[in-house]
């Protein structure tokens, strides 16, 4: 739907899906979000928050990778590559940048185990680190691959609860325990403020290579605001 309402409807090539950048960007991207995930079940571990249990199973991890890929890729079509794209039309590159973590954290308010604070940890981490990466590329495939591979490294390769959800397979096991603001609760550890930390750690990165490349697009009342040069 997103493909032909951008081809018939909008009428525009599809930029954000330039077929030479799908794999060194997705490459890319699955490869960044296992590591930071990675990370922070390595500081919880330090913490011993994090416990590991020993060698899981193989088995849901087919199951639990199609559904990271299905989330993954309609998510950022959703959030970044429709509602980031047009508002940043409007607001600029920072206010849709706002904007779409704002809702990204709404978003996952009615999962189970959700509060104020991993609505709002999901608001931080993942809604600024994602339309970071996308505004930074102004491509898909980053924030994509990131997507996945964060949410497979939670869940099937942890074991642990995404968004407050169970994908299936636990190829690693292991518990938590500790204060909520570690463990990040029955939401799962992308609600700790590690998981907080790590990744606005690289959403920094992002944003400074926004400022560099010049890729942050001015609001509205801005454009129009600016002199018009006189013949």
């Amino acid at each position: 739907v997103y493909l032909a309402a951008s081809k018939w409807i909008e009428r525009r090539p599809l930029d954000e899906f330039q077929t030479n950048r799908m794999l060194p960007e997705g490459v890319a991207g699955l490869i960044l979000g296992f590591v930071l995930f990675s990370v922070v079940m390595a500081i919880l571990w330090t913490l011993s928050v994090y416990h590991p249990g020993g060698r899981g199973t193989t088995h849901g991890l087919a199951i639990g990778l199609m559904l990271a890929l299905c989330s993954g890729v309609m998510e950022e079509i959703l959030f970044r590559g429709l509602l980031f794209r047009v508002s940043a039309k409007v607001l600029g590159t920072w206010g849709a940048l706002l904007l779409t973590a704002v809702f990204f954290g709404a978003a996952h308010a009615f999962n189970p185990g959700a509060t104020f604070s991993s609505s709002l940890a999901i608001a931080l981490e993942a809604g600024i680190l994602l339309g970071a990466a996308y505004a930074a590329t102004t491509r898909l495939w980053l924030p994509i691959g990131l997507h996945i591979a964060w949410n497979f490294t939670e869940g099937p390769i942890c074991g642990m609860s995404v968004s407050g959800g169970t994908m299936g397979g636990d190829l690693l096991r292991g518990s938590i325990n500790g204060p909520r603001i570690l463990t990040g609760g029955q939401f799962g550890p992308e609600a700790s403020i590690v998981a907080v930390l790590v990744c606005l750690v690289a959403a920094l990165y992002f944003i400074l290579r926004i400022v560099k490349l010049r890729r942050a697009e001015p609001p509205v009342w801005s454009k129009s605001a600016a002199p018009t040069s006189v013949p």
